[in-house]
Parts: C-alpha cells; structure tokens; sequence
C-alpha cells in the first residue's frame, strides 16, 4: 500500500488487554463493574455537595468538580473497550481516534489540576485561617476553574494538531484498548522528534509543577500542624486533609508506577494492562476514599438516603 497523508488513514486496530476469546467476558464483566462503580460513587458525590448547604465550600466545591471529571474521564475509554469487547469488533476510526485522545488528555490534565487546587485549598484553611474566606471566595474559585479548563483544553487541543501534521502508512494494530498520544504518535511514519519533545515537555511542566504545589502545600501544612499544642487539635487538622492526601498518594503513586513501567519495558501490552490503574481504578477508589474518611460525606450522604 502506498504512503498516504494522515487524511486518509480510515482506522486503527484497538487489540485490548488481551486476544484470548476466553478472557474478554471476564474483562468485560470486569469493566462493567468497575465503570457502574465509578459512575456511581462520584454521581452520589456530586449529588451530596449540591444538596447538603454544608458543603458549600471551596473544597467541596473543587471535590464536586474531581468527580465529574473523573467520570468523564472513565467515560472516554471503558465505554468504546467494553462495545469492542461485546461486538468484536475492534476497529476505531482516525477521527474518533484523535476525539478519544483529546478528551482523555484533557480530563486527565483536569484531574491534575482539581488534586493540586484542593491541596492549596488546604493550605490556606490551615496556614492562613484568618484569611481563608477572603483568599478562597467563590470569585477567585470560579477563575481557578476557568483556568484550569482554558489551560487543558489548550494542552490537549496542541497535541491533536501535532498528530494532525503526522502521516501514517496502513492500517494499523496498537496493543491497546484505547487511543493514548503516545501510542498514536509510535505508529507514525514521519519524523516525530518535535512530537516527543512538545509531548514530554509539556506532560513534563503540567505535571511537576503541580506536582510542586502540592508537595509545598503538605510541607507548610505539616509544619503548621506541628506546632499545634494538644494532641486532638493535631488529629481533627490531620483528619481534615487525610482523604485529599490519600487521593494524592494515589492518583501520582499509581501515574508514576505508570510511567516508570513504561519506561522500563518496550512491552506494549504490558504498557496497556498498567495504564488499567489510572484509567479505571483511580476513579472508581476516590469515592470510596472520600466517603471512608470524610466525616462531612457520610453525613450528607446519610441525608441523601433519607431523601
């Protein structure tokens, strides 16, 4: 087959976790489950913040916002992996291909930026109490919002162009169960230097620095809880941002893990099986964690069964 511009690839080849035929009604019931869960747990979240006044609060606020992205997020590659599973049918169009792209890429920045925003949140409410109100009023917290989605749907909207300027060569299988950039950009058949550079270098600087704010945050709020002079005035400070901590831990803990994986080993399919963590378990253990270890949760979530 000839060369053809990226104009004319009609479609890629999703090969999945795995080709077993034996497997994938277990992987389906699986991502099923896990998807329904995610849906669900971060809907209750969502649901709880609107109707308990309580939690009318910049944390909640931004809690409110994690989970509606995380259930986009999911959204963007467990539905079409579950309709291959069930069909068969494993083909993905260039078009729906670089969609998939964009909206995993952006909710995944989106994410980033929610985790990073409710550790400054904490901050403020810890280190500088007195200023809380005025720091974190609902006028500085909707332009936090409105930049955060300008500056993702930027980020994301600059890498599909990118692999628009591509050119791929046939019909191609990826070893994976859904469209992720780098994959996309491996099975180019023109020069993709200034890809991985604007790649990495991006993912590098919208990851460390939030990544930094966080870990700033957690320094000043840790050594602010120190000197705390009682022993339960330290516990209810602690118990206040355990459940963002824990999200934290997680959500970099796994994307790390992620990373590194990748970077050990040239076994794509590994890659796939590994991406699983952050794609679908991440979101689906956040409202566990939450609902676990807020005390403000349980309540409201206790209000909604009562409703």
């Amino acid at each position: 087959m000839e060369t053809e511009n990226q104009t004319y690839v009609l479609k890629f080849i999703l090969l999945g976790l795995s080709e077993d035929t034996e497997v994938q009604s277990l992987l389906f019931g699986m991502f099923l489950s896990m998807y329904l869960v995610t849906f669900t747990g971060n809907l209750l979240i969502i649901l709880a913040v609107i109707l308990d006044s309580h939690l009318h609060t910049p944390m909640y606020f931004f809690l409110s916002n994690l989970s509606f992205t995380d259930i986009c997020f999911t959204s963007t590659t467990v539905p079409k992996m579950l309709l291959n599973i069930h069909t068969g049918n494993k083909i993905i169009t260039f078009e729906n291909c670089l969609t998939q792209m964009y909206f995993f890429m952006l909710f995944g920045q989106l994410d980033n930026s929610f985790l990073t925003a409710m550790a400054y949140d904490r901050f403020v409410a810890i280190c500088h109490p007195l200023h809380y109100t005025v720091i974190m009023n609902p006028w500085h917290c909707g332009l936090l919002l409105l930049a955060f989605w300008l500056l993702s749907v930027l980020d994301s909207l600059l890498h599909n162009l990118m692999v628009l300027q591509l050119s791929f060569c046939t019909e191609m299988e990826m070893p994976h169960f859904f469209c992720e950039l780098n994959q996309v950009v491996r099975h180019a058949c023109s020069e993709t230097f200034l890809n991985d550079l604007v790649m990495y270098f991006a993912g590098g600087l919208l990851g460390v620095i939030p990544l930094t704010g966080i870990f700033f945050s957690y320094y000043k709020i840790i050594s602010s809880i120190m000197r705390i002079s009682t022993a339960r005035g330290k516990y209810k400070a602690f118990s206040n941002c355990g459940s963002h901590l824990s999200v934290v831990t997680l959500f970099y803990g796994i994307g790390l893990g992620v990373y590194l994986s990748s970077a050990a080993t040239q076994n794509s399919r590994a890659n796939a099986i590994a991406s699983v963590m952050y794609t679908a378990v991440t979101p689906m253990l956040n409202p566990f964690i939450y609902s676990l270890r807020n005390k403000d949760i349980k309540q409201a979530f206790k209000k909604l069964g009562n409703i």
